[in-house]
């Protein structure tokens, strides 16, 4: 059976997970923004956690730790890459290692670029992805430490991914990405009815995450800088994907 993935509001606009499995009774936790949400959620469900499992080093995605293995002391599994700036971990992993979640293969990607060291955690039983800051809801990761190669090359191992594979991502940030996206794919039907979507659940005062990748992969410009339109509006025909993603993520610097 797939797992069951519960989407868990933190801070102003994190979001952390609990990816858990009826049969073990695993329950792992994909970042750590903040104890009391967390917690909670863990009670109401009568769940203990197993597992931790760490993205990246940022204080929003592991400052809550401390206190919620005060009550569920679990496995911390990060990337070895990021090891020295995460909690101490009792797994360190990296680029095509695999673990056991239950019964779930989970596989390790190393999708640097919004840091040098972040991971995405892939669980194709379950057709789920865990991408934080990498991969995000019509968006992607400002370029902290990595280059726009980097991200570029990260984000099309993402894309690689079969289309009905669900992205949870690490922020609410979905409603301002839409508005951006527009400006470089204004042609884009797909993309003219998510954002349209996206305004009415906003208003509505529910999460636009998760999405899917498919969903992503027609709407999300950071996954389309090969995308014919998308050059053309950017004056770019012709030229390298990761060139035009760079001038995306520049002018979303911007904007």
């Amino acid at each position: 059976m797939p797992l069951e993935i519960v989407t868990i509001p933190c801070l102003s606009d994190n979001y952390a997970f609990l990816a858990h499995d009826a049969a073990s009774g695993n329950t792992a936790l994909i970042d750590a923004p903040e104890a009391a949400p967390i917690l909670a959620q863990l009670d109401q469900r009568g769940w203990t956690l197993s597992h931790v499992l760490l993205t990246h080093h940022h204080f929003d995605h592991v400052d809550g730790l401390p206190g919620i293995l005060e009550k569920h002391p679990a496995k911390i599994i990060g990337a070895a890459a990021d090891a020295h700036r995460l909690p101490p971990l009792d797994q360190q992993v990296s680029e095509g290692d695999t673990f056991e979640l239950g019964g779930e293969t989970v596989q390790v990607l190393d999708v640097s670029g919004h840091t040098v060291g972040h991971i995405a955690f892939y669980m194709p039983q379950s057709a789920v992805v865990f991408t934080a800051d990498s991969l995000m809801a019509l968006g992607c990761g400002r370029l902290f430490e990595g280059t726009a190669p980097q991200m570029w090359d990260s984000l099309s191992k993402l894309a690689a991914l079969p289309d009905d594979t669900l992205v949870c991502s690490g922020h609410e940030y979905t409603q301002s990405n839409a508005k951006f996206a527009l400006t470089v794919d204004p042609d884009n039907a797909a993309l003219r009815d998510r954002a349209a979507d996206i305004d009415r659940v906003r208003a509505a005062g529910e999460p636009t995450v998760p999405s899917s990748l498919a969903l992503e992969k027609a709407t999300n410009p950071f996954l389309r800088a090969a995308d014919p339109a998308i050059q053309a509006h950017l004056g770019m025909s012709g030229a390298e994907p990761a060139a035009v993603f760079a001038e995306i993520r520049a002018r979303k610097d911007r904007f």
